[in-house]
């Protein structure tokens, strides 16, 4: 083939022309093989769709190498089923998609793509994007995962696709929590956070819980019944060895933080169709707005300046919760465990050479994949938002804990809350049988 290309040339540059050519018509016939494998395929035909539908957040798959947490409808490239996973980075090479049409009665299979996220921090397990493209003339409501593209449907689970109806967004702002762990008993911080989220504009709070104490069971509970919490149960510790670090230490463990980046991915893509906004960040974080009064009027004015973004990255400071201001000693407050973050406003410095992490705002339609302080793939652009529009007040123990309290910044923006907040608070700690009188 070649020498018929480039027959008679003879010149260096003919000849770099020839072979670019052919390699360029080799990609492309590699491509489209590529595309027609994973096109699906007629294998058997059923009266109805059979197997057990999944109920768990997280479901292992035979062999214990991949782990499904949801799909999820994706027609903004093509016409695609997204499933929502964890894989072991090396093992799993091969995975199929079964789709069991209702309509025509007709089980299509098509093979995935497995896309494993780049940020796995050196852990054998990671977050993964299985892709798999969907039937023409048909429109599943559920999928079956096997590793092979032959066997026998009813011994598959089967797992509900989501998203497929588009929805009008119920809520402006959804807040992320991923995950709580570790018998999480920050009971008053908690109360105080999603107070003031409440305050900033947020009807919404997606947790994925591993566990926490039975005080700050009672405090999900009474959200729940508000209407504000959304529990994801996350048993990822039934599964894989779990690591409370981000970063792989050498000790055996297979995912780290409890596996944050998979539940965050998850909580954009369950949200996609009902939120206008997500807010990823922790239960001890608040991004305070400091030329606005609440977020909607932050990111209204964040829109117009900055067309086309849609990613806001907020810069973390740290508040040290050992130390204190003598403003705000509730009395009330003290039988109840966790910091009571309206005593914490001195913030750490700025450290050389040392950039501060952030968190998000995000349009979760047009997210593809997120890490933890930045995402990995998304349509439009991310946009550093100023300090002086707004920072996150994180209150935690400190990252530079022998500098004098002259050293700290004081920065009492949250205070300009503090009488709604400690309304709301006191509201929730009466209700919840936690706050003893004054």
């Amino acid at each position: 083939m070649y020498k018929m290309l480039c027959a008679g040339k003879k010149s260096y540059f003919a000849a770099v022309v020839c072979i670019m050519t052919v390699t360029l018509m080799l990609v492309v016939s590699y491509l489209r093989l590529q595309r027609l494998s994973h096109q699906p395929k007629v294998i058997q035909e059923s009266r109805r769709c059979r197997g057990k539908i999944a109920l768990s957040t997280i479901t292992a798959l035979e062999g214990n190498k991949t782990f499904i947490i949801s799909p999820y409808f994706d027609d903004r490239e093509n016409k695609i089923t997204r499933l929502i996973g964890i894989v072991h980075h090396k093992d799993v090479k091969q995975l199929f998609c079964w789709f069991c049409c209702q309509a025509n009665g007709k089980i299509y299979v098509s093979k995935a793509e497995i896309d494993v996220h780049s940020d796995r921090f050196g852990f054998p397990y990671g977050a993964a994007d299985i892709i798999c493209l969907e039937p023409e003339n048909c429109d599943p409501t559920h999928v079956s995962i096997h590793q092979s593209p032959y066997g026998n449907i009813d011994q598959l689970p089967r797992f509900e696709i989501k998203n497929r109806r588009p929805e009008t967004f119920s809520v402006d702002f959804t807040v992320c929590i991923s995950a709580m762990f570790g018998n999480y008993n920050n009971v008053l911080q908690f109360v105080q956070s999603m107070e003031m989220y409440k305050i900033l504009g947020v009807q919404k709070v997606v947790i994925y819980k591993n566990n926490c104490s039975h005080l700050m069971e009672k405090v999900l509970k009474f959200y729940i019944e508000e209407g504000t919490v959304e529990v994801i149960p996350w048993p990822i510790d039934s599964h894989l060895r779990v690591s409370s670090k981000w970063r792989f230490m050498e000790d055996g463990t297979h995912i780290g933080y409890y596996g944050q980046i998979t539940a965050l991915n998850d909580c954009i893509y369950r949200n996609m169709e009902r939120t206008k906004f997500v807010v990823l960040n922790d239960a001890d974080e608040i991004i305070l707005p400091l030329k606005h009064p609440d977020w909607k009027t932050m990111m209204n004015s964040l829109q117009e300046q900055n067309p086309g973004t849609s990613v806001f990255l907020f810069e973390n400071h740290i508040f040290p919760e050992t130390v204190f201001s003598p403003m705000f000693n509730i009395s009330s407050w003290n039988t109840v465990p966790g910091v009571n973050i309206l005593q914490h406003v001195y913030r750490e410095p700025d450290r050389k050479h040392v950039i501060n992490p952030r968190k998000m705002i995000v349009d979760p339609r047009k997210v593809i994949q997120t890490s933890v302080h930045s995402v990995l793939r998304a349509y439009g652009k991310s946009v550093n938002v100023p300090m002086e529009v707004a920072l996150i007040y994180h209150c935690r123990k400190a990252l530079q804990g022998n500098l004098p309290r002259e050293s700290l910044i004081r920065d009492t923006t949250l205070w300009r809350y503090n009488s709604s907040l400690i309304m709301n608070v006191n509201k929730v700690l009466s209700q919840t049988m936690l706050q003893t009188q004054n």
